[in-house]
């Protein structure tokens, strides 16, 4: 692969700081209450998913442009979860699409899994990890 960017960052653990080296990115890192932290700080589930409803909807954009259909109103969650998976601790997504009105049915269900074709994100988990698809 021919990089065109890459994003440093460093982390010192779940309950520390993660700085970019450009300063753009610096946060307070903590663990959940869920998993037993105070929840003072952001944790690497929070970051994942944003990275990948943000991936994910640059993702739709671009198919949408190539089918020549408005996006513009296409939002993406992404809900991240940690658990255990049975050789340890593992992820798991789901992707909460919600299309306009005008991309319900076929259009809007084609354009998703295209995205889901070409988003990095996608790409990376593929194999890995369950990421599941919900269109809204």
């Amino acid at each position: 692969m021919d990089a065109l960017y890459t994003a440093v960052a460093t982390a010192n653990g779940r309950e520390g700081r993660a700085v970019s080296s450009d300063g753009q990115l610096d946060l307070p890192l903590a663990m959940p209450p869920a998993l037993g932290g105070n929840g003072q700080g952001t944790n690497p589930e929070q970051l994942f998913a944003a990275g990948y409803a943000a991936c994910f909807s640059s993702a739709l954009g671009l198919v949408g442009r190539q089918a020549k259909v408005d996006t513009s109103e296409v939002s993406v969650t992404a809900e991240t979860s940690i658990g255990q998976d049975g050789s340890g601790f593992g992820l798991a997504v789901t992707l909460r699409i919600e299309l306009p009105e005008a991309l319900e049915g076929e259009t809007g269900t084609l354009l998703v899994k295209q995205a889901h074709e070409v988003c990095p994100y996608s790409k990376a988990t593929r194999g890995n990890i369950p990421v599941e698809l919900v269109i809204e």
